[in-house]
Formats: C-alpha cells, sequence, structure tokens
C-alpha cells in the first residue's frame, strides 16, 4: 500500500509508524502468520531518518553498530561507506531493509493515526486513521496496537515574540524541506546548541555569508573522527559478528565502548587519567563517556572528564572568550546526550561565524529583519530553529488514546509518563509501546533496544495466540513499582543534575521527570527475559 484512504478492516495488529522499530515489527509478526498493517505520516520508510534531512544529519553510533542484527545475510550484503553514516545513506538503508523484505505491502502511507479507544466488550481497539493530505478519516480495528512511533519524531515547536513577523525563510531541522536549502550568500541564524545544530552549523557555516549562532546553553561535543569505512574494518566485524552482536546486546549502553571501564577516576593518578581521556577521546564518539566506572556517579569523579573536554574546546576555539562560552560549566559532563560532531568547534574559528549567548542578552523578539536580543538586533536571511524535539512521549500523547472505562492517557500522564517495563501502561490493554519511557531507549543504541523490545512484544503476542489468550494488560502495582525504580536509579545518578530533554526540560509545561531507564541495556534485557520466564510477572492475561 502506498497512499492513505483504504478501506477500513479489522487486523490482528496495527503499528503505528514505519521507522526501524515499525519495520522490524512487521518482519516478526509475518514470521508469526499475524495480520499486521503499519500506519505511517509520512511519505515513505524511515521514522527519523525520514524527516531529519538538515546538513550534516548523520549517526552518532558507529555505523555496522547501528543496524538490524536478526539477518546475517542482510549485514553482509550492505556495506557502509563511513564510520558514522549521513542521512542519506541511512534512509537508503532502511528502504532496502523494506524492499528486501518486502514490507512496504503492509505499509499504508501518509496516514497518520489520530484516535485509539478500547473496546472492552469486543477486546479490540478502535484505530482512527486520518488521510494527511486530505483530511479524511477511517476506523479500522484491531485486537493489539504496537506505538513504534518514535522517541524523537514530534519537532518542539518555536514560540518566540514576534517570529510571525520575520520577513525570511525560516526552517526547523526537524522538519526539513526534502530539496534541500541552499544558504550560499546568505546571513543566516541558527537558534539552539543541540545535537541538530552541532551538525549542521559546520555546513552551513561554508556555505553562508554570515552565520550567527545563539545558544542558550552550551552542549558537551565529542569527536567523530569520521571517516571511510576500511574494508579490512569490515571484515574483522563480520568474522566476529556473533560475539559483536552479543556484546552489544548484554552491554550497558547497546555498543561495544559503553562498558564502563575498570576503576574509580580519582583513584587513578593525574597522568594515568589523562591518558585514558584521551586514548578514548581518539577513539571517538561516546567512548570517553565510560572511561571509569564512577563518572556518572561521582560529582568529583565526573569534573575530572567535564574539565578534559572544556580544555579541548579552549585548545581548539582561538578567541578565549568564544572558547568560555562554548564550554558548558553548570551540569555534569554527559548527563545530556553527548553529541557527536565534526569539526563543531573548529567552525568558530571562522571569519563568517559569531556566537551570541542568550544567557548574557536573551532574545527579546524576532522582527521582520531578523532577530533582536536585549543588546543588539541582527539582520538576517534565514532562521534556522534547531530547538529539539517533544522527546518519548510526545508522538503518543499527541494521539487521543483511551483506555479502560475512556480514560485518557494523557491525564493518565498528566504528572509524567508512567508504564510498566516501559512496555505498557495499566488500564491500557493491549496497546504496547516500543522504546518509549522506562526504558533504556534514547540512553542506549536505538537499534539494539528496539530489537529487544520487539523480539520481547511478538513472542508475547505469539505465546497468547498459541494459549488461547486474548488479553494482556500491566497490573497497577507492578507499574508503580516499576516507576519507583526507575526513579530510584535516576536519582542514584548525575543524570537529574542536568535540564535535559531527557526530563523534558527542553519543552514548556511540560512535567520534569526522568524519562529513560539508567540501568542499562543489558540489565534491562535480562530483567525482561525474567519477567517473561516467571508467566509474564506483573502483567495479567486472560481469554
Amino acid at each position: 500500500m502506498s497512499d492513505a484512504g483504504a478501506p477500513g478492516g479489522t487486523h490482528d495488529v496495527v503499528v503505528i509508524g514505519a521507522g526501524m522499530s515499525g519495520l522490524y515489527l512487521l518482519w516478526r509478526l509475518r514470521q508469526l502468520g499475524v495480520s499486521a498493517i503499519a500506519y505511517e505520516a509520512g511519505g515513505d520508510v524511515g521514522g527519523t531518518w525520514y524527516w531529519n534531512r538538515y546538513p550534516g544529519a548523520r549517526v552518532d553510533i558507529e555505523s555496522q553498530e547501528y543496524s538490524f542484527s536478526f539477518c546475517a545475510d542482510l549485514e553482509r550484503e550492505w556495506r557502509w561507506s563511513e564510520r558514522y553514516a549521513p542521512q542519506p545513506e541511512i534512509l537508503a538503508y532502511v528502504g532496502h531493509v523494506a524492499d528486501r523484505f518486502d514490507l512496504r505491502r503492509d505499509i499504508q502511507f501518509n496516514t497518520r493515526v489520530t484516535a485509539l479507544a478500547w473496546d472492552d466488550a469486543a477486546r479490540t481497539w478502535a484505530v482512527t486513521i486520518q488521510n494527511v493530505t486530505t483530511k479524511d478519516e477511517t476506523v479500522v480495528t484491531a485486537r493489539f496496537v504496537i506505538a513504534a512511533t518514535g522517541c524523537l519524531s514530534v519537532p518542539n515547536e518555536p514560540a518566540f515574540p514576534g517570529q510571525e513577523t520575520f520577513a525570511g525563510a525560516t526552517y526547523h531541522t526537524g522538519r526539513w524541506p526534502h530539496e534541500g536549502v541552499d544558504f550560499t550568500g546568505k546571513r543566516v541564524a541558527v537558534i539552539g546548541t543541540g545535537s541538530s545544530a552541532i551538525q549542521s552549523i559546520p555546513q552551513i557555516a561554508r556555505q553562508a555569508a554570515e552565520l550567527i549562532v545563539f545558544q542558550r546553553t552550551p552542549n558537551y561535543s565529542v569527536p567523530a573522527h569520521n571517516g571511510p569505512l576500511e574494508p579490512a574494518v569490515r571484515d574483522a566485524w563480520l568474522a566476529e559478528r556473533e560475539a559483536n552482536r552479543e556484546a552489544q546486546r548484554m552491554s550497558r549502553g547497546g555498543f561495544l565502548h559503553s562498558a564502563p571501564g575498570e576503576g574509580r577516576a580519582l583513584d587513578a593518578g593525574d597522568n594515568e587519567r589523562t591518558r585514558r581521556f584521551e586514548e578514548r577521546w581518539q577513539i571517538g564518539g561516546f567512548a570517553i563517556g565510560t572511561a571509569f566506572e564512577d563518572l556518572l556517579v561521582d560529582p568529583a569523579a565526573n569534573e575530572t572528564v567535564a574539565e578534559f573536554a572544556r580544555r579541548k574546546i579552549r585548545e581548539t576555539v582561538k578567541d578565549p572568550v568564544v572558547a568560555e562560552r562554548l564550554a558548558p560549566k553548570d551540569y555534569p559532563f554527559a548527563t545530556k546526550r553527548l553529541c557527536v560532531d565534526i569539526g563543531y568547534y573548529e567552525t568558530f574559528n571562522r571569519p563568517n561565524v559569531r556566537l551570541v549567548d542568550l544567557r548574557e542578552t536573551p532574545i527579546d523578539t524576532l522582527t521582520p529583519q531578523g532577530v533582536r536580543t536585549t543588546q543588539e538586533s541582527y539582520e538576517v536571511d534565514a532562521i534556522v530553529f534547531a530547538i529539539g524535539f517533544d522527546a518519548m512521549t510526545g508522538a503518543l500523547s499527541r494521539i487521543d488514546v483511551k483506555g479502560r472505562d475512556g480514560v485518557a492517557l494523557r491525564a493518565v500522564w498528566k504528572d509524567g509518563p508512567v508504564n510498566y517495563l516501559g512496555l505498557m501502561v495499566a488500564g491500557f490493554p493491549n496497546l504496547f509501546t516500543i522504546t518509549g519511557p522506562g526504558s533504556p531507549s534514547v540512553l542506549s543504541n536505538m537499534i539494539v533496544s528496539i530489537e529487544q523490545h520487539v523480539d520481547w512484544v511478538t513472542t508475547l503476542i505469539g505465546q497468547m495466540r498459541d494459549g488461547g489468550l486474548s488479553v494482556v494488560e500491566a497490573k497497577p502495582d507492578a507499574q508503580q513499582a516499576w516507576v519507583e525504580h526507575v526513579n530510584e536509579r535516576a536519582a542514584s545518578t548525575l543524570y537529574v543534575q542536568a535540564n535535559s530533554w531527557y526530563l523534558g526540560a527542553n519543552v514548556p509545561g511540560k512535567p520534569r521527570v526522568f524519562m529513560p531507564y539508567v540501568g542499562g541495556v543489558g540489565a534491562y534485557r535480562t530483567l525482561c527475559a525474567a519477567v517473561a520466564e516467571n508467566g509474564y510477572l506483573g502483567f495479567r492475561m486472560s481469554a
């Protein structure tokens, strides 16, 4: 299927979304002989990688590790060109997966799920779908609904005074024009310095006549040390493929360098500590964040790696005032998701790039000509809003979900998301969430977490079918215990000391709750397996 508007019907499973999660769900459900259809608001597969096409967009996990592991032949067939693949290559990979396994026939594109309503008598979900072009709506029914809506799929909307008056072009990194944007000779403002900004700023700076970066909070960014993926590296990976994949699954973050280094940072001498930081810095990516076992729990230990990173900024940025503005000082290192860059700090040495610190001079208003702060006006031809996403809960919260007795999910989540294992919400039978809040999710290599969740959910659906069971739901007491456990684990770390999107701090009015599970991918996998082996402890099932 390729377009919305097909007639309603009944399915065993409705999948919301056709990104990485949605595709793997369709493949797994087909193996079980379960009828499934995916509804995708976009015009093609890809999810995050379909929508996020801003300049410089690329994965922050090494390409070989950020790929499906369920099919050895797929892994041998596909050849990544770079260590960290760019967005067009990842999108091509997702399209290849869809074509190789003939998944598009089970996807209805340009179709948004707008409402879900549980019918307790029929033991099914009524799923309202809408054609994104015509706005025509249809209702289909499904025994199960699986939300594969993604964690970073709903852009955080800009809400600056006067933005409607700006006469130039505006762009959001989360909704970049598919045809691309040419900034040659333009004066460009970028508002925000999160991951999408850190990836796009070096690219925009190469085109623009002038680039003004408006920064509220500096972010820690580490070098990717990107380059071509050499055949020898690929061959070595494939030779140890099974061991590598198992190591990923049982690791802390779902990638090989996520295992914490032995020992505590303050127990090491200055030379040894610096040597280990430097060694991991040269590896690139997230490796430095796990140089010692205590970096995310001991403030003094964290300060050693934070100062190491700040020193790297000062060594790179020639203007000492700009360097200090770019150096984070008021939250611990890696308590916001580390950014992985290619030449970000070096960009501020270019004569056409200027940094404006919004803590010193906040934005007063947007004007027809550009941006006015409390101190100065900046005339620009285009504004890029790089202000992130309504992460983890945004997509599902925008669907009108009503469970038992018509209770709305929005009401249940008004003080922050609650669920059991990050998989189900009590009172919402047969509704599963993939890599949602309460699971390792965005603290991990997403594909590793996706495969674990999809395998767990589809195995349960298959066992229910074989056992003549039709309804499964999380028990309220199990949910409460899990929420308390997630909160306790987060509170034992430094993560909660940062105003990050992990907490929803970037979205005005969103409850401040630390959403992902910090216990680690391997530990979480073991826990989920134990729940299943013990008769799905914490879940209630019925015929």
